[in-house]
């Protein structure tokens, strides 16, 4: 009987998906109850309202390979920088439930378990990756950092079916990818795996480059370890080359610096063939094998240079001043950590800075059968904390990355509390821990207590204002089929809960019209008149609660359109419609000039 007990304990410590899955149930539950709009059916972002919209016009019909959004700037439309990989498995699943009930149900059932089955199969990466390297228990408490880690969360809780969390989950497979005993097999799942990431987003780029750095390591201190980036940039740059023909292909062939196209492509070939060729000779000075990787690399950017030069500048380098000014330095997940409220940065920036120093400490003073591993999780921590203190929505891969380390952490504390009798040091290792995990609870009195202001969490997204709920919007579509002149933070949810079309949105593809939204919203009415009628509007609607609403209010004083429509004092050439809706949605029919 003992040795059945152990036989199944055993078989139990070697398959970690059973315990894995439990946490993950446990986790997704606690999302749930704490996603504030999900008893209304509301998004979290905007961009995920958006992102419903493009799957529904795929299910209806639109072509596989136009990424045009037609009711966003009509008549033409924009064409859109998102990736049919995040468009393809919530239109699956909604086709497929639709088939047993209503298709607004089914929508609303793909988006809370879409980014619930993501969170899984990132669990199960981490997890499985953790629970064979460091044992059960720092497995089992980096599972449960889930939910402290900055940012996290929040792209994994239900209707959250933009694609950040896409880009979390590619990042976790190449995490676990590249600690495989394989580098053949290692080395080809984190390149693909991060070529889907990069087709999904140009974000990720910092951690395919993290990635690079740890396996290029590798190389340098062995020589027999150089297979390990021959085949992550081969398969990088092959997965890239497949992605772009299979969602993009030849109808789009353009030079766009806010995905990846042919120079990009290009690029990566490049590096590709660099290090296959330098892989060819046993050995290589490590001089000659950095040279030989950047001179690959050089090569590529050259290509660039030459075919797009604007793609080496930051993407938004070039936007328009108005645009620079009054929309991009606004969205707060766009910005660096040092520009965020002080309550938030600090406790990111300490949770990942503590990520950091433990894993550097384990690689260095660690149980020696560990140190390689914690060695390379170190450098990749430490891009990760790089890429989100530049950026905060890239917090959420220093915070998958971090919830290693704080695990085992977690798990050294623990035996730690309970190896020791007295109590005043068990109340240290305790004060420590929660220190670790919860920052925010000492940073926010601290702060307070210093005198610091704007230390609390962000402002509420615009898909919570009552005004912009569901039940109010849908009552647009009393007006007839039109083009509606509304601020960029709410034009989505119109979009999302009526059939009118819009303007612009917080899209920047769009940004002449996104320049004109603004331009008018902040100038006198007479100047909005022209740039309305320009613009081809029936309507002009604002929700006076939605952020931008308030920024334009703000910039452009009483004498704005924006402050006399807030304030029900509208032009002449605006005549008030009732659309009977709650909270504060006000709509006007533009009059005709004569």
């Amino acid at each position: 009987m003992n040795a059945g007990l152990a036989q199944a304990g055993s078989v139990v410590q070697r398959r970690p998906v059973p315990a894995i899955t439990l946490i993950w149930a446990l986790v997704a539950v606690l999302l749930a109850a704490l996603s504030p709009g999900l008893t209304q059916r509301s998004f979290p972002d905007v961009d995920d309202a958006l992102r419903l919209v493009q799957v529904r016009d795929l299910l209806a019909g639109q072509g596989w390979y136009d990424l045009h959004q037609y009711r966003l700037t009509p008549p033409e439309g924009t064409l859109m920088h998102w990736s049919r990989l995040v468009d393809l498995p919530l239109a699956a699943a909604i086709a497929l439930l639709s088939l047993a009930m209503p298709v607004g149900d089914a929508e609303f059932l793909a988006a809370v378990a879409v980014p619930l089955l993501l969170l899984l199969g990132t669990m199960l990466f981490v997890g499985d990756l953790v629970w064979h390297r460091l044992g059960r228990l720092p497995a089992v408490l980096t599972l449960l950092a889930f939910v402290l880690v900055p940012v996290l969360p929040g792209q994994f809780q239900p209707m959250r079916i933009d694609h950040h969390a896409w880009q979390v989950l590619s990042v976790a497979a190449a995490l676990w990818a590249i600690f495989r005993k394989d580098p053949q097999r290692g080395g080809a799942i984190a390149g693909l795996a991060m070529a889907a990431g990069l087709m999904i987003s140009l974000e990720t780029i910092v951690m395919a480059a993290g990635f690079a750095a740890v396996l290029t390591l590798r190389w340098l201190l062995d020589p027999a370890q150089r297979m390990w980036l021959v085949r992550y940039v081969q398969a990088l740059a092959t997965g890239l080359v497949v992605l772009f023909a299979l969602t993009r292909g030849l109808p789009d062939l353009a030079a766009h610096c806010d995905a990846i196209s042919p120079p990009h492509l290009a690029l990566f070939a490049l590096v590709a063939i660099g290090a296959s060729l330098l892989a060819v000779p046993a050995h290589l000075h490590p001089a000659v094998l950095i040279g030989g990787l950047g001179a690959s690399a050089l090569c590529g950017i050259v290509v660039i240079a030459s075919t797009a030069p604007a793609c080496l500048a930051p993407p938004f380098a070039g936007l328009d001043p108005v645009v620079q000014k009054y929309w991009y330095v606004l969205i707060a997940e766009g910005q660096p950590l040092w520009r965020q409220p002080p309550g938030e940065a600090l406790p990111a920036a300490l949770q990942c800075l503590v990520a950091v120093a433990v894993a550097a400490w384990a690689a260095l003073r660690g149980a020696v059968q560990h140190r390689v591993f914690w060695r390379d999780l170190a450098v990749v921590m430490a891009v990760a904390a790089l890429a989100g203190f530049a950026t905060q929505r890239s917090l959420a891969f220093a915070g998958l990355v971090a919830a290693i380390p704080l695990g085992w952490l977690a798990a050294q504390l623990i035996a730690r509390w309970q190896a020791t009798p007295r109590i005043g040091p068990k109340l240290g290792v305790a004060a420590v821990l929660f220190a670790a995990f919860l920052p925010g609870a000492l940073v926010g009195p601290l702060l307070g207590a210093a005198g610091v202001q704007d230390a609390g969490a962000s402002a509420a997204p615009a898909t919570t204002t009552q005004c912009a709920l569901p039940a109010n919007l849908r009552r647009l579509d009393a007006l007839g089929s039109a083009t509606i002149f509304t601020t960029l933070d709410f034009a989505p949810l119109v979009l999302a809960y009526s059939h009118h079309g819009v303007v612009a949105s917080s899209h920047h593809r769009a940004e002449r019209a996104m320049r004109d939204v603004i331009v008018a919203f902040t100038r006198e009415p007479e100047t909005a008149r022209a740039i309305v009628a320009a613009r081809g509007a029936q309507f002009v609607a604002i929700c006076p609660s939605v952020g931008d609403a308030k920024v334009y209010r703000t910039v452009g004083g009483t004498r704005s359109l924006a402050a006399q429509l807030a304030a029900g004092t509208p032009p002449a050439w605006l005549e008030r419609v009732d659309v009977g809706a709650a909270g504060g949605l006000m709509v006007w029919k533009v009059v005709p000039a004569r």
